[in-house]
């Protein structure tokens, strides 16, 4: 897939640069023909406007400049009569036979009109009637084709060697731009495969369960409760999975529902600290907590509360025996700060970036035994950033390991 849009973006992007190239060099092809095609005209209007035989200005250098330029195309004149005869041939800034001169002369009175073109003879003309009878200004084409080749050649010596710079540029660019896509891409992929893979182990052992109490039909519910008993709690399992991943799939949508009040942090943390101190008790792990009074923010509290709950419960798991547990709650500010801290082994400053990123376990056997799944920071995090917060942890051998999510408090 990454393969096949890389691909037609690099497409994409050759036929955009490809129409502003052919733009750009056709207008200024254009404009060259215009003004050669003006110069000409000029030199014939100058050459018409003199009197038959007179001789042609030339520049002084260092002089007074004309009003008007020197012609600088090759211009010869011819008078003709009314039935189209050559009465008269005089030569402007060029040499021509007298031959050359009636061919083209009667070449340009049968085509009629002020003006044209004799491409045969690549001359360009300019008729004018007078008492003296028809006459007819020719300028050489010569010159004027050769500079539009040259200008056609040069465009498109410039145009492939911009398409090839501007292809090797695309491919970086390419590269570049999609590699966001590229990890979201990876990410999925290894979210699907995670996921399938922590749904197996419970569908397996619901299976397993099923199996088992289909293989004894004549016995009671009673004398087989173990294996229902473990296929309820698969169940329950695999529905906290589902339920955890559907959380974080409307979070990755932008549909994460919630209703945002203002509310008193507070007592929301409070509510979310009193359950886990039965939970420490049977662990044998020392619970506080530091929680200071009237601490707004605005928010979804329930959401509030399971960011709580999950770095509560994250805490005790790994606070080791006879550890501890801090909480701490204050206000700095113009935000909050939620500090959870606990005792035990350090997290290694390896597995530190990656702690918030979902399935990621340090120990998976220690997190499959405690029942996670490596989503529970996900989670949190996802919580932190759409209050307009964020989460961090710091970890050492002789301070314990430290989550702390700051949140902006609410204005009064």
């Amino acid at each position: 897939m990454i393969k096949k849009l890389r691909r037609k973006f690099i497409l994409i992007n050759m036929l955009l640069v490809s129409v502003v190239l052919l733009i750009v060099f056709a207008t200024v092809c254009l404009s060259t023909y215009q003004r050669l095609k003006e110069e000409s005209h000029g030199a014939m209007q100058q050459a018409l406007g003199r009197e038959m035989g007179a001789p042609v200005p030339r520049p002084e250098i260092g002089g007074r400049r004309p009003g008007r330029p020197f012609p600088t195309v090759p211009v010869f004149c011819v008078l003709l009569d009314a039935d189209g005869r050559v009465l008269w041939v005089w030569d402007e800034n060029v040499t021509v036979s007298a031959e050359t001169a009636a061919q083209a002369a009667q070449a340009a009175f049968d085509a009629g009109g002020r003006d044209g073109v004799l491409s045969g003879l690549a001359l360009r003309f300019l008729r004018q009637n007078t008492r003296e009878g028809i006459k007819i200004a020719f300028a050489d084409l010569s010159g004027e084709r050769r500079s539009m080749a040259g200008i056609v050649v040069t465009s498109l010596l410039v145009g492939l060697g911009g398409l090839a710079a501007f292809f090797i540029i695309s491919l970086f660019l390419a590269a570049w731009a999609l590699r966001p896509a590229q990890r979201a891409w990876e990410r999925q992929r290894q979210f699907v495969a995670d996921a399938s893979h922590e749904l197996k182990t419970p569908l397996t052992v619901i299976l397993a369960n099923t199996g088992i109490l289909l293989s004894h039909r004549d016995d009671t519910i009673g004398r087989q409760l173990k294996w229902v008993e473990n296929t309820q709690a698969e169940a329950n399992r695999m529905k906290k999975l589902v339920d955890d991943l559907l959380f974080l799939a409307k979070s990755d949508d932008k549909r994460m529902e919630g209703e945002y009040l203002r509310l008193n942090l507070s007592d929301a943390v409070w509510s979310s600290f009193l359950p886990f101190e039965s939970v420490a008790f049977e662990k044998g792990v020392a619970l506080s907590g530091e929680i200071a009074p009237d601490v707004f923010v605005t928010g979804d509290e329930a959401q509030l509360k399971q960011l709580a709950a999950i770095l509560l419960d994250n805490a005790l798991k790994y606070a080791g025996e006879q550890g501890g547990v801090t909480l701490t709650l204050q206000k700095t500010q113009d935000r909050a700060r939620l500090l959870v801290h606990n005792t035990g082994a350090p997290i290694a400053p390896g597995h530190l970036n990656n702690l918030f990123e979902r399935f990621y376990r340090t120990d998976d056997a220690r997190t499959r035994e405690q029942g996670g799944y490596g989503l529970g920071l996900s989670i949190a995090k996802s919580i932190a950033e759409k209050h307009g917060g964020k989460i961090s942890v710091e970890s050492a051998p002789h301070t314990g390991t430290t989550f702390s999510v700051w949140l902006p408090a609410a204005k009064q």
